[in-house]
């Protein structure tokens, strides 16, 4: 048995498409805590963009302060081993991401 059309024509179905498309990334935008796009495509999305580097910069912080703890909890032994020193260059280099990233922030 066919379905019964909940459309009348291809481009009702396909309006009705695009809102859906339109609330979803709306919905996206707003659970992120990101403003929502400007209208005029030309306009930049400069007030996004800061939004996006400090929560880029908020993560690596988290994620730099999660990996400290780890290596902290770890033996004296484990921390002057060869995994210890290869943690420990993971941890400098991630915080060394953090800090361009930060000097990258838009003013």
């Amino acid at each position: 048995m066919p379905q019964r059309r909940i459309h009348t024509s291809h481009a009702q179905r396909q309006a009705a498409y695009y809102r859906r498309r339109q609330d979803a990334i709306r919905r996206q935008l707003q659970e992120k805590g990101l403003p929502e796009l400007p209208t005029i495509a030309t306009i930049p999305g400069t007030a996004r963009w800061r939004q996006a580097v400090a929560n880029a910069i908020e993560l690596l912080s988290m994620v730099a302060s999660e990996m400290e703890a780890y290596f902290d909890d770890r033996s004296e032994q484990w921390q002057e081993g060869e995994r210890g020193d290869s943690f420990r260059e993971r941890i400098d280099a991630l915080c060394e991401a953090r800090d361009v990233v930060a000097d990258l922030s838009l003013t």
